[in-house]
Protein backbone atom coordinates (compact mmCIF):
# COMPACT_ATOMS: atom_id res chain seq x y z
CA UNK A 1 0.00 0.00 0.00
CA UNK A 2 1.48 3.31 -1.08
CA UNK A 3 1.57 6.41 1.03
CA UNK A 4 1.53 10.04 -0.06
CA UNK A 5 3.75 10.65 -3.09
CA UNK A 6 5.14 13.94 -4.40
CA UNK A 7 5.60 14.36 -8.13
CA UNK A 8 8.60 16.08 -9.68
CA UNK A 9 12.20 16.61 -8.60
CA UNK A 10 14.50 19.61 -8.96
CA UNK A 11 17.60 17.88 -10.35
CA UNK A 12 19.26 14.50 -10.91
CA UNK A 13 23.07 14.36 -10.74
CA UNK A 14 24.61 10.89 -10.66
CA UNK A 15 23.22 9.08 -7.59
CA UNK A 16 21.99 12.38 -6.07
CA UNK A 17 18.40 13.60 -6.49
CA UNK A 18 17.34 17.05 -5.24
CA UNK A 19 13.70 17.42 -4.18
CA UNK A 20 11.66 20.12 -2.51
CA UNK A 21 11.51 19.78 1.26
CA UNK A 22 8.28 18.43 2.73
CA UNK A 23 7.00 18.52 6.29
CA UNK A 24 8.57 16.32 8.98
CA UNK A 25 11.40 14.92 6.82
CA UNK A 26 14.58 14.07 8.72
CA UNK A 27 18.21 13.25 8.03
CA UNK A 28 18.68 9.55 7.20
CA UNK A 29 15.01 9.00 6.30
CA UNK A 30 14.33 6.35 3.64
CA UNK A 31 12.42 7.26 0.49
CA UNK A 32 10.90 5.36 -2.44
CA UNK A 33 11.66 7.00 -5.78
CA UNK A 34 9.56 5.84 -8.77
CA UNK A 35 10.08 6.60 -12.45
CA UNK A 36 7.31 6.92 -15.03
CA UNK A 37 7.22 3.11 -15.52
CA UNK A 38 6.60 2.47 -11.82
CA UNK A 39 10.07 1.01 -11.16
CA UNK A 40 11.08 1.70 -7.56
CA UNK A 41 14.48 2.81 -6.29
CA UNK A 42 15.36 3.14 -2.63
CA UNK A 43 16.88 6.40 -1.50
CA UNK A 44 18.11 7.99 1.70
CA UNK A 45 18.01 11.65 2.72
CA UNK A 46 21.59 12.79 3.29
CA UNK A 47 21.06 16.54 3.58
CA UNK A 48 18.19 18.87 4.45
CA UNK A 49 17.94 22.65 4.02
CA UNK A 50 15.05 25.06 4.52
CA UNK A 51 13.78 24.48 0.98
CA UNK A 52 15.32 21.28 -0.39
CA UNK A 53 16.23 17.68 0.44
CA UNK A 54 19.19 15.78 -0.98
CA UNK A 55 18.30 12.11 -1.64
CA UNK A 56 21.00 9.52 -2.24
CA UNK A 57 19.78 6.70 -4.54
CA UNK A 58 21.04 3.14 -3.95
CA UNK A 59 21.39 2.16 -7.58
CA UNK A 60 21.18 3.79 -10.98
CA UNK A 61 19.23 6.99 -11.64
CA UNK A 62 18.93 6.22 -15.35
CA UNK A 63 15.39 6.85 -16.56
CA UNK A 64 14.44 9.38 -13.86
CA UNK A 65 12.88 12.53 -15.34
CA UNK A 66 12.40 15.82 -13.53
CA UNK A 67 8.66 15.99 -14.16
CA UNK A 68 7.42 12.38 -13.95
CA UNK A 69 9.48 11.06 -11.02
CA UNK A 70 7.58 10.66 -7.74
CA UNK A 71 9.04 10.53 -4.23
CA UNK A 72 7.44 8.85 -1.22
CA UNK A 73 8.86 9.66 2.22
CA UNK A 74 8.65 6.53 4.37
CA UNK A 75 9.12 8.29 7.74
CA UNK A 76 11.62 5.69 8.91
CA UNK A 77 15.42 5.40 8.90
CA UNK A 78 17.23 2.59 7.11
CA UNK A 79 16.51 -0.56 9.14
CA UNK A 80 17.74 -4.15 9.25
CA UNK A 81 15.56 -7.13 10.16
CA UNK A 82 17.35 -9.07 12.93
CA UNK A 83 17.10 -12.38 14.75
CA UNK A 84 19.48 -15.21 15.58
CA UNK A 85 18.58 -16.52 12.12
CA UNK A 86 21.13 -14.04 10.76
CA UNK A 87 23.88 -16.60 11.32
CA UNK A 88 24.79 -18.65 8.29
CA UNK A 89 23.15 -16.14 5.91
CA UNK A 90 24.59 -14.06 3.08
CA UNK A 91 23.10 -10.61 2.36
CA UNK A 92 23.84 -7.83 -0.09
CA UNK A 93 25.11 -4.45 1.06
CA UNK A 94 21.58 -3.26 1.94
CA UNK A 95 20.73 -6.31 4.06
CA UNK A 96 18.66 -8.16 1.41
CA UNK A 97 19.21 -11.94 1.11
CA UNK A 98 21.42 -13.01 -1.80
CA UNK A 99 21.88 -16.69 -0.82
CA UNK A 100 18.66 -17.91 -2.43
CA UNK A 101 16.75 -18.13 0.86
CA UNK A 102 13.79 -15.90 1.79
CA UNK A 103 13.75 -13.00 4.23
CA UNK A 104 14.01 -13.95 7.89
CA UNK A 105 10.82 -14.38 9.87
CA UNK A 106 11.24 -11.63 12.42
CA UNK A 107 9.35 -8.50 13.30
CA UNK A 108 12.41 -6.94 14.97
CA UNK A 109 13.86 -4.04 12.96
CA UNK A 110 16.90 -2.00 14.03
CA UNK A 111 18.16 1.36 12.78
CA UNK A 112 21.39 0.66 10.84
CA UNK A 113 22.86 3.98 11.96
CA UNK A 114 23.10 2.62 15.49
CA UNK A 115 22.81 4.50 18.74
CA UNK A 116 25.58 6.23 20.67
CA UNK A 117 27.02 4.16 23.52
CA UNK A 118 27.29 5.99 26.82
CA UNK A 119 31.06 6.08 27.56
CA UNK A 120 30.27 5.31 31.21
CA UNK A 121 28.59 2.07 30.13
CA UNK A 122 31.72 0.78 28.40
CA UNK A 123 33.81 -1.94 30.02
CA UNK A 124 37.58 -1.74 29.54
CA UNK A 125 38.77 -4.59 27.24
CA UNK A 126 41.08 -7.10 28.97
CA UNK A 127 40.44 -10.62 27.63
CA UNK A 128 43.19 -12.09 25.44
CA UNK A 129 42.11 -13.48 22.06
CA UNK A 130 44.35 -16.24 20.73
CA UNK A 131 44.52 -16.03 16.94
CA UNK A 132 47.11 -18.81 16.59
CA UNK A 133 49.38 -16.39 14.69
CA UNK A 134 52.69 -15.71 16.49
CA UNK A 135 53.25 -12.25 15.00
CA UNK A 136 49.91 -11.13 16.48
CA UNK A 137 49.63 -13.18 19.69
CA UNK A 138 53.22 -12.67 20.72
CA UNK A 139 53.86 -9.03 19.84
CA UNK A 140 50.59 -7.31 18.83
CA UNK A 141 48.00 -9.06 20.96
CA UNK A 142 44.32 -8.81 20.05
CA UNK A 143 42.01 -8.10 23.00
CA UNK A 144 38.26 -8.82 23.15
CA UNK A 145 36.40 -5.57 22.45
CA UNK A 146 39.38 -3.99 20.66
CA UNK A 147 39.49 -2.23 17.29
CA UNK A 148 42.66 -3.52 15.57
CA UNK A 149 42.89 -2.69 11.85
CA UNK A 150 45.07 -4.41 9.26
CA UNK A 151 47.05 -1.94 7.11
CA UNK A 152 47.92 -3.65 3.85
CA UNK A 153 48.81 -2.93 0.24
CA UNK A 154 47.54 -4.15 -3.10
CA UNK A 155 48.60 -7.73 -3.70
CA UNK A 156 49.51 -8.49 -0.08
CA UNK A 157 47.82 -11.49 1.61
CA UNK A 158 45.50 -9.58 3.95
CA UNK A 159 42.52 -11.70 2.89
CA UNK A 160 44.33 -14.94 3.72
CA UNK A 161 45.47 -13.53 7.06
CA UNK A 162 41.96 -12.37 7.96
CA UNK A 163 40.44 -15.73 7.00
CA UNK A 164 43.01 -17.44 9.23
CA UNK A 165 42.12 -15.17 12.16
CA UNK A 166 38.41 -15.93 11.66
CA UNK A 167 39.07 -19.68 11.59
CA UNK A 168 41.33 -19.78 14.62
CA UNK A 169 40.31 -16.95 16.99
CA UNK A 170 39.25 -18.04 20.46
CA UNK A 171 39.11 -16.57 23.96
CA UNK A 172 41.27 -18.49 26.40
CA UNK A 173 39.36 -17.30 29.46
CA UNK A 174 35.96 -18.50 28.18
CA UNK A 175 34.49 -21.51 26.42
CA UNK A 176 32.18 -19.56 24.09
CA UNK A 177 32.97 -19.55 20.37
CA UNK A 178 33.07 -16.39 18.30
CA UNK A 179 30.26 -15.41 15.96
CA UNK A 180 31.64 -13.71 12.85
CA UNK A 181 30.16 -10.77 10.96
CA UNK A 182 31.86 -10.13 7.63
CA UNK A 183 31.28 -7.00 5.52
CA UNK A 184 32.78 -6.75 2.03
CA UNK A 185 32.69 -3.32 0.39
CA UNK A 186 33.50 -3.05 -3.31
CA UNK A 187 35.28 -6.42 -3.28
CA UNK A 188 35.71 -8.55 -6.38
CA UNK A 189 33.68 -11.70 -6.85
CA UNK A 190 36.73 -13.95 -6.47
CA UNK A 191 37.52 -12.38 -3.09
CA UNK A 192 33.93 -12.94 -1.91
CA UNK A 193 34.08 -16.52 -3.19
CA UNK A 194 37.39 -17.07 -1.36
CA UNK A 195 35.85 -16.11 1.98
CA UNK A 196 32.67 -18.13 1.41
CA UNK A 197 34.66 -21.23 0.42
CA UNK A 198 37.04 -20.76 3.36
CA UNK A 199 34.16 -20.53 5.84
CA UNK A 200 32.46 -23.60 4.33
CA UNK A 201 35.60 -25.77 4.34
CA UNK A 202 36.53 -24.82 7.90
CA UNK A 203 32.99 -25.44 9.16
CA UNK A 204 32.41 -21.94 10.54
CA UNK A 205 29.89 -20.72 7.94
CA UNK A 206 26.98 -21.50 10.28
CA UNK A 207 28.46 -18.93 12.70
CA UNK A 208 29.12 -16.26 10.06
CA UNK A 209 26.87 -13.42 8.87
CA UNK A 210 28.02 -12.00 5.52
CA UNK A 211 27.16 -8.65 3.92
CA UNK A 212 28.59 -8.36 0.41
CA UNK A 213 28.61 -5.23 -1.73
CA UNK A 214 30.51 -6.49 -4.77
CA UNK A 215 32.57 -4.37 -7.16
CA UNK A 216 29.74 -4.30 -9.72
CA UNK A 217 27.19 -3.11 -7.15
CA UNK A 218 26.41 0.62 -6.97
CA UNK A 219 29.26 2.33 -5.13
CA UNK A 220 26.71 4.18 -3.00
CA UNK A 221 25.70 0.85 -1.49
CA UNK A 222 29.14 0.67 0.19
CA UNK A 223 28.13 3.43 2.59
CA UNK A 224 25.35 1.29 4.09
CA UNK A 225 27.15 -2.09 4.07
CA UNK A 226 29.31 -1.64 7.21
CA UNK A 227 26.36 -0.09 9.05
CA UNK A 228 24.20 -3.13 8.33
CA UNK A 229 27.01 -5.42 9.46
CA UNK A 230 27.60 -3.52 12.70
CA UNK A 231 23.85 -3.43 13.42
CA UNK A 232 23.75 -7.22 13.12
CA UNK A 233 26.85 -7.43 15.35
CA UNK A 234 25.29 -5.20 18.01
CA UNK A 235 22.14 -7.31 18.11
CA UNK A 236 24.08 -10.58 18.42
CA UNK A 237 26.47 -9.14 21.02
CA UNK A 238 24.37 -6.93 23.26
CA UNK A 239 20.98 -8.64 23.01
CA UNK A 240 21.99 -12.28 22.42
CA UNK A 241 25.11 -12.17 24.60
CA UNK A 242 27.51 -13.52 21.96
CA UNK A 243 31.17 -12.69 21.33
CA UNK A 244 31.25 -11.15 17.86
CA UNK A 245 34.27 -10.67 15.63
CA UNK A 246 33.58 -8.11 12.88
CA UNK A 247 35.74 -7.94 9.75
CA UNK A 248 35.29 -4.90 7.47
CA UNK A 249 37.03 -5.05 4.08
CA UNK A 250 38.01 -2.90 2.31
CA UNK A 251 37.68 0.40 4.20
CA UNK A 252 39.53 2.16 1.38
CA UNK A 253 36.64 1.30 -0.98
CA UNK A 254 34.22 2.70 1.60
CA UNK A 255 36.15 5.98 1.80
CA UNK A 256 36.31 6.21 -2.00
CA UNK A 257 32.51 5.95 -2.12
CA UNK A 258 32.30 8.66 0.54
CA UNK A 259 34.55 10.90 -1.57
CA UNK A 260 32.42 10.23 -4.64
CA UNK A 261 29.26 11.35 -2.85
CA UNK A 262 31.01 14.39 -1.40
CA UNK A 263 32.24 15.46 -4.85
CA UNK A 264 28.78 14.98 -6.38
CA UNK A 265 27.28 17.18 -3.67
CA UNK A 266 29.86 19.89 -4.41
CA UNK A 267 31.35 19.90 -0.91
CA UNK A 268 34.67 21.59 -0.20
CA UNK A 269 37.28 18.80 -0.34
CA UNK A 270 39.83 18.06 2.36
CA UNK A 271 43.10 16.15 2.05
CA UNK A 272 43.40 14.30 -1.30
CA UNK A 273 39.78 15.19 -2.11
CA UNK A 274 38.23 13.31 0.83
CA UNK A 275 35.49 15.17 2.72
CA UNK A 276 36.43 17.09 5.83
CA UNK A 277 34.15 14.85 7.92
CA UNK A 278 36.06 11.66 6.98
CA UNK A 279 37.43 11.36 10.54
CA UNK A 280 34.03 11.61 12.23
CA UNK A 281 32.43 9.30 9.67
CA UNK A 282 35.06 6.60 10.28
CA UNK A 283 34.71 7.12 14.03
CA UNK A 284 30.95 6.40 13.73
CA UNK A 285 31.87 2.92 12.48
CA UNK A 286 34.91 2.11 14.58
CA UNK A 287 33.38 3.25 17.86
CA UNK A 288 30.58 0.68 17.53
CA UNK A 289 32.96 -1.92 18.97
CA UNK A 290 33.58 -2.82 22.59
CA UNK A 291 31.97 -4.25 25.71
CA UNK A 292 29.17 -2.63 27.70
CA UNK A 293 27.87 -3.13 31.22
CA UNK A 294 24.90 -5.43 31.58
CA UNK A 295 25.75 -7.58 28.56
CA UNK A 296 27.95 -10.66 28.46
CA UNK A 297 28.59 -10.14 24.74
CA UNK A 298 31.26 -8.08 22.99
CA UNK A 299 32.22 -6.73 19.57
CA UNK A 300 35.83 -6.99 18.41
CA UNK A 301 36.57 -5.20 15.15
CA UNK A 302 39.21 -5.91 12.49
CA UNK A 303 38.90 -3.35 9.68
CA UNK A 304 41.09 -4.02 6.63
CA UNK A 305 42.31 -1.16 4.50
CA UNK A 306 44.64 -1.23 1.50
CA UNK A 307 46.99 1.74 1.66
CA UNK A 308 47.26 3.50 -1.74
CA UNK A 309 50.89 3.18 -2.90
CA UNK A 310 51.70 1.53 0.47
CA UNK A 311 51.54 5.04 2.00
CA UNK A 312 50.82 4.75 5.73
CA UNK A 313 50.49 8.55 5.94
CA UNK A 314 47.56 8.51 3.47
CA UNK A 315 44.42 10.07 5.05
CA UNK A 316 42.59 6.74 5.42
CA UNK A 317 45.23 4.81 7.45
CA UNK A 318 46.33 8.03 9.13
CA UNK A 319 42.87 8.84 10.53
CA UNK A 320 42.13 5.17 11.24
CA UNK A 321 45.25 4.99 13.40
CA UNK A 322 44.00 7.90 15.53
CA UNK A 323 40.63 6.24 16.19
CA UNK A 324 41.62 2.59 16.69
CA UNK A 325 43.80 0.93 19.32
CA UNK A 326 46.79 0.05 17.17
CA UNK A 327 47.35 -1.56 13.77
CA UNK A 328 48.74 -4.69 12.11
CA UNK A 329 50.95 -3.54 9.22
CA UNK A 330 51.77 -5.91 6.37
CA UNK A 331 55.20 -5.39 4.80
CA UNK A 332 55.81 -5.79 1.07
CA UNK A 333 59.52 -6.54 1.51
CA UNK A 334 58.75 -9.45 3.85
CA UNK A 335 56.12 -10.73 1.43
CA UNK A 336 58.63 -10.66 -1.43
CA UNK A 337 60.93 -12.84 0.70
CA UNK A 338 58.17 -15.46 0.79
CA UNK A 339 57.30 -14.83 4.44
CA UNK A 340 53.69 -15.45 5.46
CA UNK A 341 52.15 -13.64 7.24
CA UNK A 342 54.34 -10.63 6.33
CA UNK A 343 53.55 -8.70 9.54
CA UNK A 344 55.98 -5.82 9.94
CA UNK A 345 57.60 -6.10 13.36
CA UNK A 346 58.18 -2.45 14.20
CA UNK A 347 55.27 -0.40 12.71
CA UNK A 348 52.68 -2.84 14.09
CA UNK A 349 51.20 -2.04 17.47
CA UNK A 350 48.47 -3.08 19.89
CA UNK A 351 47.75 -0.35 22.46
CA UNK A 352 45.64 -2.65 24.64
CA UNK A 353 48.17 -5.50 24.69
CA UNK A 354 49.65 -4.54 28.08
CA UNK A 355 46.26 -5.01 29.78
CA UNK A 356 45.48 -8.43 28.30
CA UNK A 357 48.69 -10.39 28.84
CA UNK A 358 50.64 -11.72 31.80
CA UNK A 359 49.96 -14.13 34.63
CA UNK A 360 46.41 -15.49 34.63
CA UNK A 361 45.79 -14.29 31.06
CA UNK A 362 48.63 -15.63 28.89
CA UNK A 363 51.91 -16.31 30.74
CA UNK A 364 53.88 -14.23 33.22
CA UNK A 365 56.89 -13.87 30.87
CA UNK A 366 54.83 -12.65 27.89
CA UNK A 367 55.43 -8.93 28.35
CA UNK A 368 59.20 -9.29 28.85
CA UNK A 369 59.67 -11.68 25.91
CA UNK A 370 57.65 -9.42 23.59
CA UNK A 371 59.58 -6.33 24.68
CA UNK A 372 62.94 -8.07 24.16
CA UNK A 373 61.96 -9.35 20.72
CA UNK A 374 60.93 -5.84 19.70
CA UNK A 375 64.20 -4.34 20.99
CA UNK A 376 66.38 -7.01 19.37
CA UNK A 377 64.60 -6.84 16.01
CA UNK A 378 64.84 -3.05 16.07
CA UNK A 379 68.61 -3.38 16.50
CA UNK A 380 68.67 -5.83 13.59
CA UNK A 381 67.13 -3.17 11.36
CA UNK A 382 69.81 -0.65 12.37
CA UNK A 383 72.62 -3.14 11.77
CA UNK A 384 71.22 -4.06 8.35
CA UNK A 385 71.30 -0.39 7.38
CA UNK A 386 74.89 -0.16 8.59
CA UNK A 387 75.87 -3.32 6.71
CA UNK A 388 74.44 -1.85 3.50
CA UNK A 389 76.95 1.00 3.85
CA UNK A 390 80.17 -0.59 5.15
CA UNK A 391 79.58 -4.23 4.17
CA UNK A 392 78.75 -7.21 6.36
CA UNK A 393 82.42 -8.24 6.62
CA UNK A 394 83.25 -5.10 8.60
CA UNK A 395 80.64 -5.75 11.28
CA UNK A 396 81.56 -6.90 14.77
CA UNK A 397 80.89 -10.47 15.89
CA UNK A 398 78.04 -9.17 18.05
CA UNK A 399 76.46 -7.39 15.08
CA UNK A 400 76.75 -10.53 12.93
CA UNK A 401 74.99 -12.45 15.69
CA UNK A 402 72.14 -9.95 15.57
CA UNK A 403 71.91 -10.33 11.79
CA UNK A 404 71.54 -14.07 12.25
CA UNK A 405 68.92 -13.48 14.93
CA UNK A 406 66.99 -11.28 12.47
CA UNK A 407 67.00 -13.98 9.80
CA UNK A 408 65.83 -16.62 12.26
CA UNK A 409 63.18 -14.30 13.69
CA UNK A 410 61.67 -13.87 10.22
CA UNK A 411 62.00 -17.56 9.32
CA UNK A 412 60.91 -19.16 12.61
CA UNK A 413 58.72 -16.63 14.43
CA UNK A 414 56.99 -14.59 11.72
CA UNK A 415 56.73 -17.39 9.16
CA UNK A 416 54.08 -20.03 9.71
CA UNK A 417 51.60 -22.03 7.69
CA UNK A 418 48.24 -20.63 6.62
CA UNK A 419 46.52 -23.43 8.55
CA UNK A 420 49.05 -23.60 11.41
CA UNK A 421 47.42 -22.75 14.72
CA UNK A 422 50.01 -22.02 17.40
CA UNK A 423 49.10 -21.77 21.07
CA UNK A 424 50.44 -18.81 23.03
CA UNK A 425 52.79 -21.20 24.86
CA UNK A 426 54.26 -22.36 21.55
CA UNK A 427 54.69 -18.76 20.41
CA UNK A 428 56.51 -17.73 23.59
CA UNK A 429 58.71 -20.84 23.48
CA UNK A 430 59.78 -20.00 19.92
CA UNK A 431 60.61 -16.50 21.15
CA UNK A 432 62.81 -17.92 23.93
CA UNK A 433 64.66 -20.20 21.50
CA UNK A 434 65.39 -17.25 19.24
CA UNK A 435 66.62 -15.12 22.15
CA UNK A 436 68.97 -17.94 23.18
CA UNK A 437 70.99 -17.08 20.05
CA UNK A 438 72.01 -13.80 21.73
CA UNK A 439 74.34 -13.49 24.75
CA UNK A 440 72.50 -13.31 28.05
CA UNK A 441 73.92 -9.84 28.60
CA UNK A 442 71.80 -8.68 25.67
CA UNK A 443 68.56 -9.85 27.27
CA UNK A 444 68.30 -6.68 29.32
CA UNK A 445 64.51 -6.38 29.08
CA UNK A 446 63.79 -9.74 30.70
CA UNK A 447 63.81 -10.47 34.43
CA UNK A 448 66.55 -12.87 35.53
CA UNK A 449 64.06 -15.28 37.11
CA UNK A 450 62.20 -15.62 33.80
CA UNK A 451 65.46 -16.46 32.02
CA UNK A 452 66.18 -19.19 34.56
CA UNK A 453 62.64 -20.57 34.40
CA UNK A 454 61.84 -20.50 30.68
CA UNK A 455 65.00 -20.32 28.55
CA UNK A 456 66.35 -23.83 29.07
CA UNK A 457 62.85 -25.30 29.27
CA UNK A 458 62.05 -23.90 25.80
CA UNK A 459 65.30 -25.32 24.39
CA UNK A 460 64.61 -28.73 25.92
CA UNK A 461 61.30 -28.89 24.01
CA UNK A 462 63.23 -28.57 20.72
CA UNK A 463 66.89 -29.57 21.31
CA UNK A 464 67.75 -29.48 17.60
CA UNK A 465 66.89 -25.78 17.27
CA UNK A 466 69.96 -24.33 19.01
CA UNK A 467 72.44 -26.87 17.64
CA UNK A 468 71.31 -26.10 14.13
CA UNK A 469 71.62 -22.38 14.80
CA UNK A 470 75.14 -22.66 16.20
CA UNK A 471 76.23 -24.67 13.21
CA UNK A 472 75.15 -21.86 10.88
CA UNK A 473 76.61 -18.92 12.83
Amino acid sequence: MRGLEYRGVESVDGPIVITKRRENVFFGEITSVRDNTGAVRTGRIIDVSDDYCVVQIFGSTTGLSLDDTTVEYLETPMELRVSEGLMGRIFNGLGKPMDGYPEMYSSRMLNVNGYPINPYARVYPRDFIQTGISAIDGMNTLIRGQKLPVFSGNGLPHNRLTAQIIRQAKILSADEEFVMVFAGMGIKYDVARFFIDTFEKSGVLSRVVMFLSLADSPSIERIITPRCALTAAEYLAYECGKHVLVVLTDMTNYCEALREISTTRGEVPGRKGYPGYLYSDLAELYERAGKIKGSSGSITQIPILSMPNDDISHPIPDLTGYITEGQIVLDRELSQKGIYPPVAGLPSLSRLMKDGIGAGMTRDDHKDVSSQLFASYSKVKSIRNLAAIIGEEELSDSDKLYLRFGELFEQKFLTQGEFENRSIEETLDIGWRLLSVLPRSELYRIKAEYIETYLQAALDKDPSFLSGVKARI
